[in-house]
């Protein structure tokens, strides 16, 4: 086995270390090792700033998001396939930007269309040791306003359709 040749630390790489190693806990019956104080960097003063090139940016409002949960009895139906699911978009593998755009224009086709009931497939996303971004994202896009005119509710998947990577997805009747 051969080792790399060891660079030093450059200066933020050591600020980040030493923020790291604060907040772990020593092993039972060791010390907790001396280290030293963290040097800030100076921020450079903000001199005068002309007002032409000051752009105020609107505070975005902070949206709750309200989960729709899909009943027992219709949970079961789809679980068990006595309802059919007619559709259904995958989102494996996408950033947050394209699985939104994906999931919106896919939902209102579908509602536009008459479906009922999709699987939106989101994966685990387990390959870095927690839940993944979309399976945490999804549900709480589903809840909010852009979503509230074609959604009615979700729930988690059956474990044959992707369980814990999946959403059932009610959709709205369309209005005539």
């Amino acid at each position: 086995m051969s080792r790399r040749a060891e660079k030093p630390l450059s200066e933020e790489d050591r600020v980040l270390w030493n923020l790291v190693a604060r907040s772990a806990k020593p092993l039972k019956g060791k010390a907790t090792p001396e280290l030293p104080e963290l040097i800030a960097p100076q921020a450079p003063q903000p001199g005068p700033v002309p007002a032409a090139t000051t752009i105020a940016t609107p505070a975005k409002p902070k949206v709750q998001a309200v989960r729709h949960v899909l009943d027992e009895p219709t949970l079961d139906k789809l679980s068990k396939g006595r309802l059919p699911i007619e559709g259904r978009v995958d989102l494996h593998g996408m950033t947050q930007d394209e699985a939104y755009a994906l999931l919106f224009s896919f939902l209102h086709r579908a509602h536009a269309g008459g479906v009922r009931y999709v699987l939106v497939i989101t994966g685990k996303g387990s390959s870095s040791g927690g839940d993944g971004v979309l399976r945490r994202s999804v549900p709480a896009w589903l809840s909010t306003p852009a979503f509230r005119p074609l959604v009615s509710s979700h729930d988690h998947a059956a474990r044959h359709h992707g369980g814990g990577g999946a959403l059932y997805v009610r959709l709205r009747r369309a209005r005539a």
